[in-house]
């Protein structure tokens, strides 16, 4: 009789349990569209405030016009222009992820932990926003400048037969470089490990490109320096005030801060992170 009343109690205890699970999930269930809301709208706001006001925010505008026709080809029964969207679909995702490689670059890194890594990069992360104020303050003076970013390829040859200076960088010294009263403004800049080694150096113009139009000869000098090194030239025109970069012998005019930060990130982190680190002295090492 004992062992009956037990398990008579187990179900009824059993039972209650079910009913009580059951309105757990009933009510998970129903707040779940709303938990799903809340995370879509961070992404899209997430998105949104990255890409707003650069050139990416076309690439944002581009889709969601893509979507819209592809939506109107499947509601209106449009097999051939619903084909044509879906073939072009697969490309277009390939050409994105390589077009605005920077820009995703960017993004990502947002989203990690700022951890070690992001200690080590801090100096980067200092000079690339110093750099990239100097050089949008020349472009909204409408001051025009050549800066060259060298990588691996040496600049010296150009550097030698220009003025030393071997100082380290800062903005002010670089704007005013390029004030037009000062004798140092006709020429380029060259950048090296976070140093500005040369000012008014002479660089040689590009002979043959499609892309001249009317290029002038800052943008032609631009242009030969990255045909014939993997240097980075960063080009600001005095009559449009513009911002270009050139790049193994490819300009690219009219780049916003944004990209022009994702670019610079993307080419010169890792080579410049490396000289942040504590380079092997032979003295110091004997007297530990």
């Amino acid at each position: 009789m004992i062992k009956k009343k037990s398990s008579l109690s187990k179900g009824l205890a059993s039972n209650s349990r079910k009913p009580y699970n059951a309105k757990i999930m009933a009510f998970y269930y129903s707040i779940s569209p709303i938990i799903e809301i809340v995370i879509i709208a961070i992404m899209i706001n997430y998105i949104l405030s990255f890409f707003w006001n650069t050139r990416s925010m076309d690439l944002i505008l581009g889709l969601l016009a893509f979507l819209l026709i592809f939506a109107a080809s499947s509601v209106f029964n449009l097999p051939v222009l619903h084909k044509l969207m879906l073939e072009i679909s697969s490309v277009a995702v390939i050409a994105v992820l390589i077009i605005f490689q920077p820009e995703l670059r960017v993004a990502l890194s947002k989203l990690s932990l700022k951890g070690k890594r992001y200690k080590e990069i801090t100096e980067f992360d200092k000079f690339l926003d110093q750099l990239a104020s100097s050089v949008y303050r020349l472009s909204d003076k409408k001051t025009g400048a050549l800066i060259a970013l060298e990588n691996e390829d040496s600049l010296d040859e150009f550097a030698l037969k220009a003025v030393m200076l071997n100082a380290n960088f800062s903005s002010e010294l670089l704007e005013s470089i390029f004030v037009t009263t000062t004798p140092l403004h006709d020429g380029a800049v060259i950048l090296h490990d976070l140093k500005i080694v040369a000012a008014s150096v002479i660089l040689p113009l590009s002979e043959d490109s499609p892309q001249f139009g009317r290029m002038g000869t800052r943008h032609r000098a631009g242009l030969g320096v990255s045909q014939l090194t993997d240097a980075l030239l960063i080009v600001v025109s005095e009559e449009t005030g513009k911002v270009s970069i050139a790049r193994d012998g490819i300009m690219t005019r009219g780049i916003k801060i944004d990209r022009f930060k994702g670019v610079i990130r993307s080419v010169f982190n890792p080579p410049l992170k490396k000289t942040l680190q504590s380079r092997f002295n032979f003295k110091e090492w004997l007297r530990k």
